[in-house]
């Protein structure tokens, strides 16, 4: 598994894009979906937000949440930026999606000056930005593994 650093510094381009649909901090939306595996071994889904801290992606559940229970007993997570449409007038401008998974580690309670909740940090096994090649026309999927580097995959 890899921190948020170690996969900026095996793949810095893609981490940049991956990060700018993710961190509100660069302007990503707040809001986020996260799939956790319940008890039953069927997938949940879930809103979340999550920050990067020291190099560190990270996210928080609200006490008492299915997701931190399924964290806690399957740690394995894969979670998704917002989704938006490509501008009808301009698909190559739409920035993409970008999604990572990986297993997430509590890291105790979140800190007093927000909701109460429980953190965790993300480590990586893979991170993935899927867009548009530039005549908008193609399907772009630009993958980093844990031992493999980067990838990329066109569709159309």
């Amino acid at each position: 598994m890899a921190t948020w650093h170690e996969v900026e510094t095996q793949a810095p381009e893609l981490a940049a894009r991956v990060r700018v649909l993710l961190d509100p901090a660069l302007g990503a939306a707040k809001h986020k979906t996260i799939a956790t595996v319940r008890a039953d071994g069927s997938p949940r889904i879930s809103g979340i937000e999550c920050t990067f801290v020291e190099g560190e992606l990270t996210f928080g559940s609200m006490p008492g949440a299915r997701k931190a229970a399924d964290l806690h007993r399957d740690p394995r997570f894969a979670l998704h930026s917002a989704t938006v449409d490509p501008p009808d007038d301009a698909p190559q401008r739409w920035p993409g999606e970008a999604k990572v998974a990986g297993l997430a580690v509590a890291t105790g309670p979140l800190p007093t000056d927000g909701p109460p909740g429980e953190g965790f940090r993300a480590d990586l096994h893979e991170v993935v930005w899927t867009h548009l090649d530039a005549s908008g026309e193609q399907l772009v999927v630009e993958h980093w593994h844990i031992g493999r580097g980067v990838e990329r995959v066109v569709r159309g």
